[in-house]
Protein backbone atom coordinates (compact mmCIF):
# COMPACT_ATOMS: atom_id res chain seq x y z
CA UNK A 1 0.00 0.00 0.00
CA UNK A 2 1.68 3.13 -0.83
CA UNK A 3 -0.38 5.77 1.00
CA UNK A 4 -1.43 9.39 -0.07
CA UNK A 5 -0.78 12.73 2.32
CA UNK A 6 -4.25 14.50 2.62
CA UNK A 7 -4.18 17.75 4.74
CA UNK A 8 -6.87 18.98 6.97
CA UNK A 9 -5.68 22.08 6.86
CA UNK A 10 -7.45 23.30 3.18
CA UNK A 11 -5.58 21.52 0.15
CA UNK A 12 -7.43 19.73 -2.22
CA UNK A 13 -6.43 16.42 -3.09
CA UNK A 14 -8.31 15.08 -6.07
CA UNK A 15 -7.89 11.50 -5.21
CA UNK A 16 -9.00 11.98 -1.72
CA UNK A 17 -12.36 13.69 -2.68
CA UNK A 18 -13.16 11.01 -5.03
CA UNK A 19 -12.24 8.62 -2.38
CA UNK A 20 -14.35 10.29 0.34
CA UNK A 21 -17.17 10.30 -2.21
CA UNK A 22 -16.50 6.24 -2.41
CA UNK A 23 -16.42 6.13 1.44
CA UNK A 24 -19.44 8.11 2.07
CA UNK A 25 -21.34 5.72 -0.32
CA UNK A 26 -19.86 2.66 1.29
CA UNK A 27 -20.66 3.51 4.72
CA UNK A 28 -24.48 4.65 3.92
CA UNK A 29 -24.92 1.16 2.03
CA UNK A 30 -23.09 -0.47 5.20
CA UNK A 31 -25.81 1.35 7.45
CA UNK A 32 -28.57 0.48 5.42
CA UNK A 33 -27.68 -2.88 5.38
CA UNK A 34 -27.04 -3.44 9.11
CA UNK A 35 -30.37 -1.51 9.80
CA UNK A 36 -32.12 -4.19 7.31
CA UNK A 37 -30.18 -6.89 9.82
CA UNK A 38 -31.95 -5.47 12.46
CA UNK A 39 -29.36 -3.29 13.89
CA UNK A 40 -25.84 -1.85 13.74
CA UNK A 41 -23.14 -4.54 15.35
CA UNK A 42 -21.20 -3.11 18.31
CA UNK A 43 -17.84 -3.50 19.31
CA UNK A 44 -15.88 -4.15 22.44
CA UNK A 45 -13.86 -1.37 24.03
CA UNK A 46 -11.12 -3.75 23.86
CA UNK A 47 -11.79 -3.88 19.92
CA UNK A 48 -10.76 -0.02 20.29
CA UNK A 49 -7.14 -0.65 19.82
CA UNK A 50 -5.52 -3.55 17.75
CA UNK A 51 -1.90 -4.69 17.25
CA UNK A 52 -1.12 -4.50 13.32
CA UNK A 53 1.24 -6.23 11.25
CA UNK A 54 2.17 -6.19 7.78
CA UNK A 55 -0.21 -8.86 6.27
CA UNK A 56 -3.19 -7.92 8.67
CA UNK A 57 -2.69 -3.83 7.39
CA UNK A 58 -5.14 -4.00 4.79
CA UNK A 59 -7.76 -5.88 6.55
CA UNK A 60 -7.25 -4.72 9.80
CA UNK A 61 -6.79 -0.73 8.75
CA UNK A 62 -7.34 -0.26 4.87
CA UNK A 63 -10.82 -1.79 5.19
CA UNK A 64 -11.73 -0.51 8.03
CA UNK A 65 -11.12 3.07 7.82
CA UNK A 66 -14.01 2.97 5.05
CA UNK A 67 -15.98 2.87 8.52
CA UNK A 68 -14.28 4.73 10.98
CA UNK A 69 -11.15 7.09 10.79
CA UNK A 70 -7.79 4.67 11.81
CA UNK A 71 -5.30 5.86 14.40
CA UNK A 72 -1.52 4.57 13.50
CA UNK A 73 0.53 4.87 16.67
CA UNK A 74 4.23 3.70 15.34
CA UNK A 75 5.91 2.38 18.08
CA UNK A 76 9.00 0.21 19.94
CA UNK A 77 9.79 -1.64 22.43
CA UNK A 78 13.28 0.82 23.05
CA UNK A 79 11.47 4.12 22.48
CA UNK A 80 11.09 5.82 25.86
CA UNK A 81 8.91 8.71 24.37
CA UNK A 82 6.32 6.07 22.82
CA UNK A 83 5.77 4.39 26.18
CA UNK A 84 5.02 7.88 27.10
CA UNK A 85 2.44 8.44 24.58
CA UNK A 86 0.82 4.97 23.39
CA UNK A 87 -1.25 4.80 26.65
CA UNK A 88 -2.44 8.45 26.14
CA UNK A 89 -3.80 7.09 22.73
CA UNK A 90 -5.07 3.97 24.54
CA UNK A 91 -6.96 6.06 26.98
CA UNK A 92 -8.46 8.16 24.49
CA UNK A 93 -9.51 5.70 21.88
CA UNK A 94 -11.73 4.31 24.75
CA UNK A 95 -12.73 7.68 25.60
CA UNK A 96 -13.63 8.53 22.22
CA UNK A 97 -15.91 5.89 22.42
CA UNK A 98 -15.40 4.35 18.68
CA UNK A 99 -15.02 7.93 16.85
CA UNK A 100 -11.44 6.20 15.92
CA UNK A 101 -9.92 3.24 16.21
CA UNK A 102 -6.17 2.86 17.15
CA UNK A 103 -3.62 0.66 15.36
CA UNK A 104 -0.34 -0.04 16.70
CA UNK A 105 2.37 -0.76 15.06
CA UNK A 106 5.78 -2.23 16.29
CA UNK A 107 8.51 -0.83 13.43
CA UNK A 108 10.73 -3.38 14.38
CA UNK A 109 8.96 -5.86 13.36
CA UNK A 110 6.97 -4.15 10.32
CA UNK A 111 10.14 -2.34 8.51
CA UNK A 112 7.56 -2.28 5.25
CA UNK A 113 5.04 -0.26 6.34
CA UNK A 114 7.41 2.12 8.33
CA UNK A 115 8.81 2.74 4.94
CA UNK A 116 5.64 3.01 3.04
CA UNK A 117 4.16 5.96 5.35
CA UNK A 118 7.78 7.72 5.39
CA UNK A 119 8.43 7.67 8.97
CA UNK A 120 11.60 8.90 9.57
CA UNK A 121 11.75 8.89 13.46
CA UNK A 122 9.09 7.82 16.28
CA UNK A 123 6.89 8.14 18.23
CA UNK A 124 5.01 8.66 14.92
CA UNK A 125 1.08 9.24 14.39
CA UNK A 126 -0.78 8.97 11.11
CA UNK A 127 -4.41 8.47 10.40
CA UNK A 128 -5.79 6.51 7.50
CA UNK A 129 -9.57 7.33 6.46
CA UNK A 130 -11.08 5.97 3.27
CA UNK A 131 -7.90 4.45 2.58
CA UNK A 132 -6.31 7.71 2.43
CA UNK A 133 -3.56 8.27 4.60
CA UNK A 134 -2.16 11.35 6.62
CA UNK A 135 0.15 12.56 9.25
CA UNK A 136 -0.90 13.94 12.56
CA UNK A 137 1.97 14.42 14.29
CA UNK A 138 5.81 12.88 15.35
CA UNK A 139 7.16 13.00 18.80
CA UNK A 140 6.00 13.45 21.83
CA UNK A 141 2.92 15.68 22.25
CA UNK A 142 1.05 16.95 25.54
CA UNK A 143 -2.48 15.33 25.67
CA UNK A 144 -4.11 18.93 24.52
CA UNK A 145 -2.32 18.82 21.20
CA UNK A 146 -3.14 15.25 21.06
CA UNK A 147 -7.08 16.20 21.50
CA UNK A 148 -7.40 19.24 19.20
CA UNK A 149 -5.71 17.01 16.35
CA UNK A 150 -8.43 14.00 17.10
CA UNK A 151 -10.88 16.56 17.01
CA UNK A 152 -9.94 17.69 13.79
CA UNK A 153 -9.79 14.18 12.44
CA UNK A 154 -13.31 12.90 13.84
CA UNK A 155 -14.69 16.04 12.64
CA UNK A 156 -13.48 15.24 9.06
CA UNK A 157 -14.08 12.15 9.02
CA UNK A 158 -17.79 12.76 9.48
CA UNK A 159 -17.69 16.02 7.39
CA UNK A 160 -15.62 14.80 4.68
CA UNK A 161 -16.46 11.14 4.28
CA UNK A 162 -19.69 10.27 5.93
CA UNK A 163 -18.09 8.45 8.62
CA UNK A 164 -19.38 8.53 12.12
CA UNK A 165 -17.75 5.49 13.88
CA UNK A 166 -18.45 2.50 15.66
CA UNK A 167 -21.11 1.04 17.82
CA UNK A 168 -19.58 0.42 21.01
CA UNK A 169 -20.71 -1.54 23.78
CA UNK A 170 -19.26 -2.47 26.58
CA UNK A 171 -20.70 -5.84 27.05
CA UNK A 172 -20.20 -7.07 23.77
CA UNK A 173 -17.99 -10.27 23.07
CA UNK A 174 -14.31 -8.99 22.28
CA UNK A 175 -13.10 -9.49 18.76
CA UNK A 176 -17.22 -10.39 17.23
CA UNK A 177 -17.03 -7.59 14.66
CA UNK A 178 -14.70 -8.28 11.82
CA UNK A 179 -13.42 -5.79 8.85
CA UNK A 180 -15.75 -4.51 6.37
CA UNK A 181 -16.15 -6.56 3.24
CA UNK A 182 -15.21 -6.01 0.27
CA UNK A 183 -17.94 -4.11 -1.98
CA UNK A 184 -19.27 -6.49 -4.61
CA UNK A 185 -18.46 -5.41 -8.27
CA UNK A 186 -20.70 -2.97 -10.05
CA UNK A 187 -22.11 -2.77 -13.18
CA UNK A 188 -20.40 0.14 -14.40
CA UNK A 189 -16.96 -0.89 -12.43
CA UNK A 190 -15.01 -1.56 -15.85
CA UNK A 191 -15.59 1.64 -17.30
CA UNK A 192 -14.82 3.86 -13.94
CA UNK A 193 -11.89 1.58 -13.25
CA UNK A 194 -10.79 2.59 -17.22
CA UNK A 195 -11.40 6.65 -16.11
CA UNK A 196 -8.84 6.29 -13.43
CA UNK A 197 -6.53 4.51 -15.77
CA UNK A 198 -6.88 7.43 -18.05
CA UNK A 199 -6.33 10.12 -15.29
CA UNK A 200 -3.14 8.59 -13.72
CA UNK A 201 -1.99 8.30 -17.58
CA UNK A 202 -2.69 12.17 -18.07
CA UNK A 203 -5.41 10.97 -20.58
CA UNK A 204 -8.08 13.48 -19.49
CA UNK A 205 -9.53 13.30 -22.75
CA UNK A 206 -9.98 9.85 -22.66
CA UNK A 207 -11.09 10.13 -18.90
CA UNK A 208 -14.15 12.40 -19.53
CA UNK A 209 -15.29 10.31 -22.05
CA UNK A 210 -15.38 6.90 -20.45
CA UNK A 211 -17.10 9.01 -17.12
CA UNK A 212 -19.43 9.96 -20.13
CA UNK A 213 -19.91 7.00 -21.44
CA UNK A 214 -21.09 5.90 -17.37
CA UNK A 215 -23.59 9.23 -17.37
CA UNK A 216 -25.06 8.78 -21.03
CA UNK A 217 -26.38 5.20 -19.94
CA UNK A 218 -26.80 6.00 -15.86
CA UNK A 219 -27.25 9.63 -15.59
CA UNK A 220 -26.90 9.64 -12.08
CA UNK A 221 -23.99 7.82 -11.25
CA UNK A 222 -22.21 9.85 -8.57
CA UNK A 223 -19.40 8.91 -8.62
CA UNK A 224 -19.02 9.18 -12.61
CA UNK A 225 -20.71 13.16 -11.61
CA UNK A 226 -17.66 13.66 -9.85
CA UNK A 227 -14.96 11.85 -11.77
CA UNK A 228 -15.91 14.30 -14.51
CA UNK A 229 -16.05 17.25 -13.26
CA UNK A 230 -12.47 16.55 -12.05
CA UNK A 231 -11.19 15.29 -15.34
CA UNK A 232 -12.59 18.10 -17.16
CA UNK A 233 -11.13 20.63 -14.24
CA UNK A 234 -7.52 18.82 -15.20
CA UNK A 235 -7.97 19.02 -18.31
CA UNK A 236 -8.59 22.85 -18.82
CA UNK A 237 -5.99 23.20 -16.06
CA UNK A 238 -3.53 21.24 -18.18
CA UNK A 239 -3.55 23.47 -21.32
CA UNK A 240 -2.61 26.66 -19.43
CA UNK A 241 0.28 28.43 -19.00
CA UNK A 242 0.06 29.22 -15.12
CA UNK A 243 2.15 32.76 -15.29
CA UNK A 244 -0.17 34.28 -18.41
CA UNK A 245 -3.10 33.16 -16.54
CA UNK A 246 -2.51 34.66 -13.27
CA UNK A 247 -1.07 37.69 -14.95
CA UNK A 248 -4.26 38.45 -17.23
CA UNK A 249 -6.68 37.89 -14.20
CA UNK A 250 -4.27 40.21 -12.07
CA UNK A 251 -4.51 43.21 -15.02
CA UNK A 252 -8.04 42.52 -15.78
CA UNK A 253 -10.38 42.09 -12.51
CA UNK A 254 -13.64 42.08 -14.53
CA UNK A 255 -12.62 39.83 -17.37
CA UNK A 256 -14.70 36.68 -16.48
CA UNK A 257 -13.07 34.30 -18.39
CA UNK A 258 -9.58 35.51 -17.22
CA UNK A 259 -11.06 35.27 -13.39
CA UNK A 260 -12.83 31.35 -14.17
CA UNK A 261 -8.93 30.05 -15.52
CA UNK A 262 -7.29 31.76 -12.21
CA UNK A 263 -10.00 29.73 -10.06
CA UNK A 264 -9.20 26.12 -11.75
CA UNK A 265 -5.64 26.75 -11.13
CA UNK A 266 -6.40 28.10 -7.34
CA UNK A 267 -8.63 24.79 -6.92
CA UNK A 268 -5.94 22.50 -8.51
CA UNK A 269 -3.38 24.21 -6.06
CA UNK A 270 -5.06 23.45 -3.02
CA UNK A 271 -6.48 27.30 -2.46
CA UNK A 272 -10.32 26.48 -1.88
CA UNK A 273 -11.48 29.85 -0.60
CA UNK A 274 -9.10 31.76 -3.11
CA UNK A 275 -10.72 30.01 -6.05
CA UNK A 276 -14.37 29.85 -4.64
CA UNK A 277 -13.74 33.94 -3.21
CA UNK A 278 -12.12 34.95 -6.72
CA UNK A 279 -15.60 33.74 -8.90
CA UNK A 280 -17.70 35.06 -5.94
CA UNK A 281 -16.10 38.69 -6.31
CA UNK A 282 -16.45 38.05 -9.88
CA UNK A 283 -20.24 37.64 -10.20
CA UNK A 284 -20.42 40.57 -7.76
CA UNK A 285 -18.45 42.46 -10.47
CA UNK A 286 -19.88 41.00 -14.11
CA UNK A 287 -23.59 41.24 -15.12
CA UNK A 288 -25.62 39.30 -17.89
CA UNK A 289 -23.68 35.99 -19.84
CA UNK A 290 -20.45 36.91 -18.19
CA UNK A 291 -22.14 36.41 -14.86
CA UNK A 292 -23.75 33.41 -15.77
CA UNK A 293 -20.59 31.75 -16.83
CA UNK A 294 -18.76 32.52 -13.68
CA UNK A 295 -21.57 31.12 -11.77
CA UNK A 296 -22.14 28.01 -13.49
CA UNK A 297 -17.85 26.99 -13.45
CA UNK A 298 -18.52 28.02 -9.08
CA UNK A 299 -21.29 24.93 -9.19
CA UNK A 300 -18.59 22.96 -11.18
CA UNK A 301 -16.02 23.51 -8.51
CA UNK A 302 -18.56 22.79 -6.25
CA UNK A 303 -19.04 19.54 -7.38
CA UNK A 304 -15.72 18.66 -7.40
CA UNK A 305 -14.92 19.76 -3.77
CA UNK A 306 -17.84 17.89 -2.45
CA UNK A 307 -21.51 19.04 -1.41
CA UNK A 308 -20.83 18.27 1.95
CA UNK A 309 -17.29 20.08 2.31
CA UNK A 310 -17.97 22.96 4.97
CA UNK A 311 -16.06 25.44 2.54
CA UNK A 312 -19.08 24.84 0.07
CA UNK A 313 -21.45 25.25 1.97
CA UNK A 314 -19.88 28.49 3.15
CA UNK A 315 -19.39 29.78 -0.67
CA UNK A 316 -22.89 28.69 -1.30
CA UNK A 317 -24.04 31.14 1.28
CA UNK A 318 -22.11 33.52 -0.35
CA UNK A 319 -22.91 33.21 -3.96
CA UNK A 320 -26.45 33.52 -2.88
CA UNK A 321 -25.59 36.81 -1.21
CA UNK A 322 -23.84 38.19 -4.45
CA UNK A 323 -26.76 37.18 -6.86
CA UNK A 324 -29.70 38.56 -4.54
Amino acid sequence: MQPRNMSMSGVVDLAAVKAAQEAKAKAEQTRAETARQGGAGAVSPADLVIDVDEAGFEREVLQRSAEVPVVIDFWAEWCQPCKQLSPVLERLAVEYNGRFLLAKVDVDANQMLMQQFGVQGIPAVFAVVAGQALPLFQGAAGEAQIRQTLDQLVQVAEQRFGLTGLTVDADAEPGAVDAVEAEPVGPYDALLEAAVQALDAGDFGGAVQAYRNVLADDPGNSEAGLGLAQAELLQRVGGMDPQQVRKEAADEPENAQAQIAAADLDLVGGHVEDAFGRLIDTVRRTAGDDREAVRLRLLELFEVVGPDDPRVAAARRALARALF
